[in-house]
């Protein structure tokens, strides 16, 4: 591609940037059904996989929302609010915008029929965008900060039988601050979306015993054919006081069950020690590997005390080691392993970041892999649970992006001069101000809700890299946060820096090639293209709006066809070269964008 073409491209994003846009309200399939169905509760299965428990209720549907200019709780009531889609979404039934100065009220019913004797009821949020204070029967029964990481309230001690009223303060001032934001913008366009706040994955609650598991980290250890179990419990045990119930004096065991096709492939039994946590090892006899080709899960049945959860595991390596030509590769199990993967972005039209269904997230990545991907680079979001589960259980590896935030990004000097001036990607990243992270609190945030996503993630099976900071968006100190991260996750690839201001740290060379011709280039770690392509078929009927942009424009599907199957070739002579995974732009087109190989509604496969 041309360079002048190259800045013709730019510019074009740059002016949708600033753009107010009007736009046509696309629906995908399963949201054209809610919307005909009038369905009121959504998402309705278990939101948690890697962690499940039996005794739930799910609380999403029908909610009263206000939108006000202060914090006092509302008087008045807006109106209905269908949870757990955002305000600005088509399917929230509202669709109007939360401004920074402006306060989110939610409230709903709760009927507790009765409270059972030594139980605790544990309200959980699967993400709230952005801070939020929750209230039961007018007491705050917690806050949290952070617009895409899951957490808990134990609200047993503002409960009563009977009725109960559930309240949320929320504020997110999106772009306009530090804060993590991802891709979202409060005047969207270009290669930034629709902003969106509020409650915007599932509201679940369980009932639990007075000790319970609070977390589990769950670790295959692919050479020795065991997994280690750490199960993390939300009280201290004390020497003095039993593990487990008190009053009854009984010491508390730990089971664990291993199955293998749902046949019983192990068992281990211990009782609970002084502290917090119990870390338990066990053998896999005739152990089976996970790879995309062959998902294979065990499961797990775990009961500690009273309490009892199920989750499951892959056995799976994941490495950076030299082939037979002392090429550095990226390996599966230790052998090396193209991963050819593609940009997902999770933005749907009537949802936005919220997938509408089960199904509609199970067909994207139904739909990458039929297109022969094996990776799905998630980029710049945090999905729901369930979607890393079927990533798991349908054999998709996933390299997973952290949250950017920062204050408003200099995208000339982070994003269009980098693209052509190459040297400048070398730049150094402690020039906070440069890089929009002047706010030691920003950095400090930052930090924090890198640590929460890898905890929350940790037992995916499929996710193979942890990518720290994109194109230089709110980049800062990649060195040491890439040992941060280390420290907690030394299972996983780091890519501490994809496409530009390297700072030499992580485990790849990672690059972003979109107006040059694709190479590979040898070094001492392997070598990634983590974004390329993004050529553009704008598909008449199934477009956002009328101004649309991509890195290069087709005017039809073979033409578009031909120019993919030109890079198809190139990737086939660049892993001879070295080239360890790809990643193409991208899965679906995105409002402005129309790079995606189908449409924003899911309607059209362009390819």
């Amino acid at each position: 591609m041309k360079i002048k073409e190259m800045l013709e491209t730019l510019q074009l994003n740059k002016i949708l940037d600033k753009g107010e846009q009007k736009h046509n309200q696309l629906l995908t399939p399963w949201g054209e059904r809610i919307a005909q169905e009038q369905t009121e509760i959504v998402l309705t299965e278990y939101p948690r996989p890697q962690m499940a428990r039996k005794n739930y209720t799910i609380l999403n549907g029908i909610w009263k929302y206000a939108i006000t200019s202060d914090d006092a709780r509302p008087v008045l009531w807006d109106g209905d609010i269908r949870v757990p889609f955002s305000p600005e979404t088509y399917l929230s039934g509202v669709q109007r915008q939360l401004q920074p100065d402006e306060y989110l009220w939610y409230e709903r019913k709760l009927v507790i029929d009765r409270i059972p004797a030594e139980k605790r009821l544990l309200l959980n949020f699967g993400a709230c965008d952005e801070r939020c204070r929750v209230y039961v029967n007018d007491a705050l029964a917690g806050t949290h900060s952070g617009g895409y990481q899951a957490f808990s309230i134990d609200i047993t001690e503002y409960i009563q039988a009977g009725k109960n009223t559930l309240r949320l303060c929320v504020q997110d001032k999106s772009d306009t601050s530090y804060h993590g934001r991802g891709k979202q913008m409060l005047k969207n366009g270009g290669m930034f979306y629709t902003a969106q706040s509020g409650l915007w994955q599932t509201v679940w609650w369980e009932w639990v015993p007075e000790l319970y598991i609070q977390k589990l980290r769950i670790t295959p250890d692919y050479d020795n054919d065991s997994v280690a179990i750490e199960i993390i419990s939300n009280k201290m045990i004390s020497e003095e006081i039993p593990a487990g119930n008190a009053a009854s004096g009984k010491e508390v065991f730990c089971k664990i069950l291993l199955f293998d096709k749902n046949q019983i492939a192990g068992e281990k039994k211990t009782a609970v020690l002084p502290g917090k946590k119990a870390l338990i090892t066990m053998e896999i006899p005739d152990k089976k590997s996970w790879t995309p080709e062959n998902p294979f899960l065990y499961e797990l049945r775990i009961v500690y005390g009273e309490d009892m959860v199920e989750s499951y595991f892959g056995m799976r390596c994941f490495s950076a080691e030299p082939d037979r030509d002392g090429i550095p590769r990226l390996c599966l199990n230790h052998k090396p392993y193209f991963q050819k993967g593609i940009l997902d972005q999770g933005y749907y039209p009537d949802s936005l970041l919220t997938p509408v269904s089960d199904e509609a997230m199970i067909f994207d990545i139904e739909t990458a892999r039929a297109k022969g991907y094996n990776m799905i680079r998630k980029h710049c979001k945090i999905e729901p649970m369930r979607w890393y589960y079927h990533c798991d259980r349908l054999g998709m590896l996933v390299w997973q992006d952290m949250i950017n935030g920062g204050t408003t990004y200099n995208l000339v000097k982070t994003c269009y001069i980098p693209t052509v001036l190459f040297p400048l990607r070398r730049k150094r990243d402690n020039d906070y101000g440069y890089t929009s992270r002047a706010d030691k609190t920003g950095r400090e945030e930052w930090k924090k809700e890198c640590v929460e996503t890898v905890s929350q993630l940790y037992n995916c099976t499929s996710i193979c890299t942890w990518v720290l900071f994109n194109e230089g968006w709110g980049q800062f100190d990649a060195k040491e946060n890439t040992d941060m991260v280390r420290e907690i996750d030394s299972t996983r690839i780091i890519d501490a820096h994809s496409g530009w201001f390297d700072q030499d740290a992580g485990d790849v060379k990672s690059e972003h090639i979109y107006f040059f011709e694709l190479i590979a280039k040898k070094g001492k770690k392997p070598y990634v293209i983590s974004e390329f392509g993004g050529i553009s078929l704008a598909v008449e009927g199934h477009m956002y709006s009328d101004k649309y942009f991509g890195y290069g424009n087709h005017s039809d599907r073979e033409a578009l066809q031909e120019a993919y199957n030109v890079f198809e070739k190139r990737l086939e002579e660049l892993k001879k070269e070295g080239l360890c995974a790809s990643v193409y732009t991208q899965l679906t087109d995105i409002e402005e964008e129309t790079n995606g190989i189908m449409t924003y509604d899911r309607r059209v496969l362009k390819l």
